[in-house]
């Protein structure tokens, strides 16, 4: 059966208080800015159109399993259940298609663009993939990935959970640091820490910024600074960045040091963020604590990030594969993000095949 997926990151944008000239995160506007106004909030109404998506998507995917799961005994009654179901799965079909057009309608208003594109001109080329989140080796879901026709950036969306990695005070042998020990690996096999020949940590010395504590690193790096120098990664105290799964991330192009942008869905701020560091192959959606911290999400590396509503845009082959300063990345993702706004197409495209589905594999981070 053909499922109607909109590609609501344009609504997204258009609908919410998106990133301003200058700002780093910006925040939905309060109720109280907007209530002497004489028109309606769109943006408001966006959000709330996103919302009624959402929700309606769990009520066909509901349709849908309940459809497949009606039994097959002979007789008219089985017959009638399989038509009733049918009948459910499309009426609610039918309902998610308009909302997803109530939702581009307001999205063209708010932001003054021309009606959408014709779907079948504009999303037939371009491919769409499904990200396998595993635990212990074993599926637990897929996340879409998507990317627009005609522009390389891609989005997804899911949780967060919270990276210390690049932080001085990440780890400490007497697993004292920001973040719990286990996380940096095990003797032998360490990912989250600069590590010498013989595969041992280095430790912070008297002049370092806390002595005593593992030197954390990050897959970006400033590789003028030498390798046990806690300054040469990506502090994740104090830098916005993303983790991508590596073998994800070779696939579409991006690599440590591109820009980024992310969204909390659930309170409208957002914030410009770089791809700073490589995560587990079989997991998605990560960022470093002054990422969380941007977003209104609980930060604390071991007890902190979001179950869902976090949406990523990542922009490939937009960097330099060297850290930035806070300044960098927000001039920098700005201006990527109003070239990308400019040349985007609002589209609801049908798609007709499942995507293909993206499982990395170990050790292609």
């Amino acid at each position: 059966m053909r499922c109607a997926v909109v590609l609501f990151l344009g609504g997204i944008f258009l609908c919410s208080s998106i990133v301003t000239r200058g700002q780093q995160v910006s925040p939905m506007p309060a109720p109280e800015q907007v209530e002497d106004q004489a028109a309606p909030n769109n943006a408001q109404d966006c959000s709330s159109s996103f919302d009624a998506i959402r929700q309606q998507r769990q009520y066909v995917e509901r349709d849908r399993r309940q459809f497949v799961g009606v039994d097959d005994p002979p007789g008219m009654q089985a017959i009638n259940s399989a038509d009733l179901r049918s009948i459910e799965l499309q009426q609610d079909l039918n309902i998610l298609e308009q909302k997803e057009t109530d939702l581009s309608r307001c999205a063209v208003v708010n932001n003054g663009l021309s009606a959408a594109q014709d779907s079948s001109r504009s999303c037939s080329s371009e491919p769409l993939l499904n990200f396998q989140v595993s635990h212990d080796g074993e599926p637990v879901r897929e996340v879409p990935i998507w990317r627009l026709p005609g522009n390389t950036a891609f989005f997804y969306e899911s949780g967060m959970t919270i990276d210390a990695d690049g932080a001085p005070n990440a780890y400490h042998p007497d697993n004292t640091g920001l973040d719990d020990l286990a996380n940096a690996g095990v003797p032998g096999h360490w990912q989250g820490l600069a590590k010498n020949e013989d595969g041992e940590p280095f430790v912070q010395g008297p002049d370092d910024p806390f002595p005593g504590y593992y030197v954390s690193a990050t897959a970006l790096s400033d590789r003028t600074k030498p390798v046990n120098d806690p300054a040469r990664y990506v502090d994740a105290s104090k830098i916005p960045f993303i983790v991508l799964p590596g073998g994800l991330a070779r696939q579409l192009g991006a690599r440590p040091g591109d820009f980024a942008v992310v969204f909390n869905l659930q309170n409208g701020k957002n914030t410009y963020a770089i791809f700073g560091d490589v995560g587990p192959f079989d997991r998605i959606g990560e960022g470093s604590m002054a990422l969380a911290e941007n977003l209104g999400i609980g930060s604390n590396a071991r007890h902190g990030g979001a179950r869902r509503d976090i949406l990523y845009l990542v922009f490939p082959g937009s960097g330099n594969g060297r850290p930035r300063p806070i300044e960098e990345i927000n001039a920098e993702t700005e201006k990527l993000l109003q070239t990308w706004r400019e040349t985007m197409q609002l589209t609801a495209c049908t798609v007709q095949e499942p995507a293909p589905r993206f499982e990395g594999s170990q050790g292609t981070n």
